[in-house]
């Protein structure tokens, strides 16, 4: 799989291991042999993985990868939405380009099936609610348009080549290991250090998936045959805005939590994706995936994590 060590990859592939899989985990190499959020799960399962470095933006590193696999997970993308507006160039490099060599590969290599990650910001701000696989694709942030483009390259694969292809398509995923680049950790992370927060905009509303369940919609779309050559959305079908988020985590707290605005973290106004709400009707009845876990005690089992480990998170500056 690739991206493993990113936030839902480092979860998939200890749930592919502790289900019995064999795992070879494809990491974005640096010279330090970090190897993300793999180092913060349960090393036991770590070391039966075959960790291995290497960049998706190169076809040999993405063929090694590849090699012999019967499945593809395919999660490694550049993904941080306010970066994707200064350096667009990385993110189409990565997320269509390494697209394109992972489905050469396993094209190549008679893969049986590749599960691609997309995102439910392809969609932009909603036209219609709920929000299901036939909505229109808008481009709203140079991320997003990559990940159109990523998409629509997989898509091609199985239809000029029946390449066994599935596209998964998460809403906002949540949960332990999550960095303060999405918004419920930024929001706990500050709370852990006191009542005053700052924040962007807190009238968007998402579609809030714990990682649990995000994981195993991976791997019940993997499972089923009906899925392939499909986009199947994982989302729960209700929606949450920033601020009621505040509130509720703030109640976890016992205490009341202060929002000042901080126009760092304010998207361009043409930029911001107001709302997202899924369908998840054809998750069901494809592959018969239900989300399992309730926001409040998504939220709970966040928080604690985070206490836990609020050294990890750098609250006096925010970076994009």
């Amino acid at each position: 799989m690739t991206g493993a060590g990113g936030f839902i990859g480092g979860h998939l592939a200890t749930r592919l291991v502790r289900d019995g899989a064999e795992v070879r985990a494809l990491v974005r190499y640096n010279s330090r042999n970090d190897r993300g959020t793999l180092e913060w799960h349960d090393q036991a399962l770590v070391s039966e993985m075959d960790v291995v470095l290497g960049d998706l933006r190169d076809p040999e590193s993405v063929g090694r990868a590849v090699r012999d696999c019967h499945w593809v997970m395919h999660l490694g993308a550049q993904i941080a939405i306010p970066y994707s507006y200064v350096n667009p160039r990385d993110f189409f490099e990565t997320n269509v380009l390494g697209t394109l060599n992972v489905a050469q590969a396993a094209l190549d290599q008679g893969t049986q099936r590749v599960i691609h990650t997309s995102t439910s910001e392809v969609y932009g701000t909603a036209l219609t609610v709920p929000i299901t696989e036939d909505h229109p694709l808008q481009a709203q942030s140079p991320y997003s348009a990559s990940k159109i483009g990523a998409d629509a390259l997989v898509d091609s694969f199985y239809r000029s080549h029946e390449l066994p292809a599935t596209i998964v398509r998460p809403y906002n995923t949540y949960g332990p290991h999550q960095s303060a680049r999405a918004i419920i950790p930024t929001i706990i992370s500050q709370a852990v250090y006191g009542d005053r927060l700052k924040l962007g905009s807190l009238d968007p509303r998402r579609d809030l998936t714990f990682v649990e369940d995000t994981v195993a919609g991976f791997i019940a779309a993997a499972s089923s045959d009906a899925a392939i050559g499909r986009t199947i959305q994982l989302g729960t079908g209700e929606a949450v805005s920033v601020g009621d988020l505040v509130q509720l985590i703030g109640e976890s707290l016992g205490r009341t939590l202060e929002v000042e605005l901080d126009e760092a973290r304010v998207r361009p106004a043409k930029s911001e994706v107001q709302l997202l709400l899924s369908a998840p009707d054809q998750a069901l009845e494809v592959m018969g995936w239900s989300p399992q876990v309730p926001l409040q005690d998504g939220l709970a089992r966040t928080i604690e994590w985070v206490q836990e480990n609020a050294h990890r998170f750098k609250t006096s500056e925010y970076v994009i």
